[in-house]
C-alpha cells in the first residue's frame, strides 16, 4: 500500500497504490455475500474486518436475483450489471466481468474464481441458468435461483451518487477557501484539479479510483462518523471470538 502524497516543490502528485491480493479479493467478496445468504456462517478474520467497507445497505439493494421463468430483459440485467461495476469484456473472462453472446448472457461473480453462470434468455424471459467451468466450457450444473453481488463493495445507487457528488463540492469549496488563506496556491489548484476529475468519473461511470476516500460523502455519514466495516454486514445476533491479547480489547 502507499498511501497518495503531493510535493509541492515540484507539482509532483503521487496516486494512492494498493495492490489487493486477486485470491484474497476473491475471498472477501464470498464471506460478504455468504452473510447475505446463508445463517450459517463461519469468518475468520485479521484485524482488516474493522477497515473502513462500503454500505451492507447498498450492498444488499444492488444484488440481481434471477430465477428461470422471470420477465426480465437481456439489455435490463446488461445494465444492472454495468451498474454495479461489472466490466463487458468479451475476450478475457475474469472476475467481476461478464460477456454476451447473442441472448446469452455469462457472468463470472466477483467472489469465484472457476466457475461463472451463463443466463440465456427467450425473448425476455430468463429461459434457463446453469453453472459453467470458465476454463472448459463445461457445464456443472443446473440452477433454479442465482444471486449477483456487486463486484465492487463500494458499489453504491446513482441517487447516492448524485447526493455525495454535492456534498464533496461543499467540502472542496471549504479546503480551496483553507489552502488559499495559507496562501497554498499550488496545493489548491492541484486539490481542485483532482477532486474535479474523480467529480466527473463518479457522475459517469459511478466509481473513481480512490472512491473510498469519498464513503463518508456516498453513504451520507456526518464528519467524524464511524465508518462501515465488515462487521456491519453481520446479523445482529453474531457471535464473535476474540483470539487477542491486546489490551485495548474489552
Amino acid at each position: 500500500y502507499q498511501p497518495e502524497a503531493y510535493v509541492p516543490s515540484s507539482d509532483t502528485f503521487i496516486e494512492k497504490d494498493a495492490s489487493i491480493n486477486d485470491e484474497i479479493d476473491k475471498l472477501r467478496h464470498s464471506a460478504t455475500a455468504a452473510l447475505f445468504e446463508r445463517k450459517d456462517v463461519v469468518i475468520v478474520a485479521s484485524v482488516s474486518c474493522i477497515y473502513g467497507l462500503g454500505s451492507p445497505i447498498d450492498y444488499e439493494n444492488l444484488v440481481i436475483s434471477l430465477r428461470p421463468g422471470m420477465i426480465k430483459d437481456r439489455d435490463e440485467i446488461i445494465r444492472k450489471l454495468v451498474e454495479i461495476q461489472y466490466k463487458r469484456n468479451d475476450i478475457a473472462f475474469t472476475r467481476g466481468t461478464f460477456r454476451v453472446r447473442g441472448d446469452t448472457v455469462e457472468i463470472f461473480p466477483a467472489s469465484s474464481s472457476e466457475n461463472a453462470i451463463r443466463v440465456e434468455f427467450f425473448g425476455d424471459e430468463v429461459d434457463r441458468i446453469t453453472e459453467i467451468n470458465t476454463v472448459t466450457g463445461e457445464i456443472l450444473g443446473r440452477r433454479n435461483h442465482i444471486s449477483i453481488f456487486p463486484a465492487t463493495h463500494y458499489a453504491t445507487t446513482e441517487e447516492n451518487v448524485n447526493r455525495a457528488v454535492e456534498s464533496i463540492k461543499v467540502e472542496l469549496q471549504e479546503r480551496l477557501k483553507h489552502l488559499e488563506s495559507e496562501n497554498k496556491l499550488l496545493e489548491m489548484q492541484r486539490l481542485e484539479q483532482r477532486t474535479n476529475y474523480d467529480i466527473e468519473m463518479l457522475q459517469e461511470m459511478g466509481y473513481c479510483n480512490g472512491i473510498e476516500n469519498y464513503s463518508r460523502h456516498i453513504n451520507n455519514l456526518q464528519p467524524g462518523a464511524r465508518p462501515y466495516t465488515l462487521l456491519d454486514y453481520f446479523p445482529k445476533d453474531f457471535l464473535m471470538i476474540i483470539d487477542e491479547s491486546h489490551m485495548s480489547i474489552p
